[in-house]
């Protein structure tokens, strides 16, 4: 791995990306830190590409994994560099897919000049990291090795473009380091798998198209899309035919065993993603539960607790917060010292707005999640029998955020990103938030947070006291050093002290103003929005659901449109992040 550079002379950037997710927040936030003056543009058209440079006049543009293709009156007037998702060499749009089908042992991150053959520009840098021996999730991938190698080279070409020494390297087939080659854009019958083929062949095509398009084939021979599947039990039986479910999953016999499906889709219109069992409803409700597959576990030590969950995409269901509270109100009865709640490759991000959207009566199925999810934020704050600990490995937004805030320690994993805010959705919000949060960082930063609607880093988290812990590492590393805390914090001499001190406090704060109107307060704004859908939280679902294409960068994001006093380009409306 090349050495970090030293900090480079401020410049002005341009984030150009298809939109602004954990990734593009993750590089906003660095170069930001690093000093630089950062606006960002979403690609919706070359219009609004071609007049963002125009605007904000910027000094380098960089594109992290940008789909769309860069103008050329953009690259030929302003350096633009292109961050690729695959080592010195690969070229093409599905990178990550064919990385994951065809086994590669290595992949990269490429930093890369915009011309006008794509991806076959000049390479400013890049990285590369060994491969996961069992298939990775592709959302694992690209959220895990692929952002950090991704965001250390964002920092690197910035400072690299501060050096007027600098000149990238020719893209030159014959150097040894040059792995990559052309490889085209994934197909349909690339994705394409039947039931018959063995297990190791159907996780790897699935988890290849993992979170999108998914893997295609056909359940109770309807054409669906799979996701987010697992090694089931080696027993014999029809390969296609589901064996079981438990927990929204199906268990669905292979060539040579199973494999769990967590969820599908139905290859109809207007049809979601959903927990696989929900998706195929009477198909399966015959099918009997069995034992070997669960999105909540619990270990123990002698004075350590561990409630882990992962729920998929950090999306929780009034299912899954009800099975959640009631694993939470288990631990806390047993007699460990402090109890960690640890979740999965995303946090979470909240209430479920799939499961929301696909519902008979999606505002009701509102008010039941949020109300099964408050349950497990009280669990969490209401604890006082032992020490909370919140081990936020992952990213959190919304609901999730504040579900972590309710804890006596929250350790955050660097590099994770977090927005603690309801307002792109059209939400209040709920989740005791107007408890957790103004606690941690008082009244005024709680608004500014709230409404600002931006993302902040580990470290800001750390610095501004939402979290009270950063530890780097992967996520292995990670949660080993937090249950090394844990323990530490069990044995402390102190330990008594500390858990009275936190009796005490919540005696105080109950007194003051109970939990329950917090609660009944944010409900009476909750139900404005999901009911009388006052700021539009129904056309924000479903434009989140289904996917929709933003057609415009939202103003706050936009500071050179904001600076100018430009508005986005003709025919531009709001759009949903």
């Amino acid at each position: 791995m090349l050495p970090r550079l030293e900090r480079s002379p401020a410049l002005r950037i341009l984030l150009l990306c298809s939109s602004f997710n954990g990734l593009t927040q993750r590089a906003w936030l660095e170069l930001r830190r690093a000093g630089h003056d950062v606006s960002v543009e979403l690609a919706v058209s070359e219009t609004a590409m071609v007049e963002a440079a125009e605007l904000a006049k910027p000094d380098l543009v960089i594109c992290p994994f940008l789909k769309e293709r860069v103008p050329a009156g953009l690259w030929r007037a302003h350096r633009t560099v292109i961050i690729h998702p695959g080592p010195p060499g690969d070229r093409g749009p599905s990178s990550l897919d064919w990385a994951i089908t065809d086994a590669e042992q290595e992949w990269g991150v490429t930093a890369l000049q915009a011309v006008e053959e794509m991806d076959a520009g000049p390479i400013w840098g890049y990285r590369t990291f060994p491969m996961p021996a069992e298939a990775p999730r592709k959302s694992a991938l690209y959220n895990g090795p692929v952002a950090d190698a991704a965001v250390e080279l964002v920092a690197e070409v910035a400072a690299k473009a501060g050096d007027a020494s600098f000149t990238p390297t020719p893209l030159d087939y014959r150097l040894p380091e040059v792995r990559g080659r052309l490889r085209r854009a994934m197909r349909h019958a690339d994705r394409e798998f039947s039931w018959e083929e063995p297990t190791e062949d159907i996780l790897r095509r699935v988890r290849a198209a993992d979170g999108s398009p998914g893997g295609r084939t056909r359940l109770f021979d309807l054409p669906v899309r799979v996701f987010d599947v697992y090694r089931g039990p080696e027993v014999s039986g029809p390969a296609g035919q589901v064996a079981a479910r438990r927990e929204g999953a199906v268990l669905v016999h292979t060539g040579d065993g199973t494999v769990w499906v967590g969820h599908l889709r139905l290859e109809q219109d207007g049809a979601v993603k959903l927990p696989a069992a929900m998706a195929l409803g009477d198909l399966v409700a015959t099918a009997p539960e069995r034992s070997g597959y669960s999105e909540i576990t619990y270990d123990r030590s002698e004075g350590v607790g561990v409630v882990s969950f992962d729920f998929y995409n950090g999306a929780m269901s009034t299912d899954q917060c009800r099975r959640l509270a009631s694993a939470l109100r288990y631990a806390a009865a047993q007699d460990t010292r402090v109890l960690v709640v640890r979740g999965g490759e995303t946090f979470s991000n909240g209430i479920h707005l799939n499961v929301i959207e696909a519902a008979r009566h999606p505002e009701l199925e509102a008010w039941m999640n949020i109300n099964a999810i408050n349950a497990v934020c009280r669990e969490i704050v209401g604890c006082t029998a032992q020490l909370v600990v919140t081990s936020l490995g992952g990213n959190a937004g919304a609901g999730g955020v504040m579900m972590g805030l309710g804890a006596d320690r929250v350790i955050i994993r660097d590099g994770v990103v977090l927005n603690p805010h309801y307002r792109t959705m059209g939400l209040f919000g709920s989740e005791y938030w107007t408890y957790v949060l103004p606690r941690r960082v008082g009244a005024e930063r709680a608004r500014r947070l709230t409404q600002d609607a931006l993302p902040i880093s580990a470290a800001e988290a750390a610095e501004m006291g939402l979290a009270d812990k950063v530890l780097a590492g992967s996520r292995l590393d990670f949660e080993r050093r937090v249950l090394e805390y844990a323990e530490r914090l069990a044995a402390d001499p102190g330990y008594d002290r500390l858990l009275t001190g936190r009796r005490q406090v919540r005696e105080v704060d109950e007194r003051r103003k109970p939990l329950d109107a917090y609660r009944a307060e944010e409900l009476a704004e909750m139900s404005r929005d999901m009911f009388d859908d006052r700021s539009a939280f129904r056309q924000a679902r479903k434009a989140f659901v289904h996917k929709a294409k933003a057609v415009a960068t939202p103003d706050h994001l936009a500071r050179h449109r904001e600076l100018t006093g430009a508005s986005a380009p003709s025919g531009a409306g709001a759009s949903h992040m």
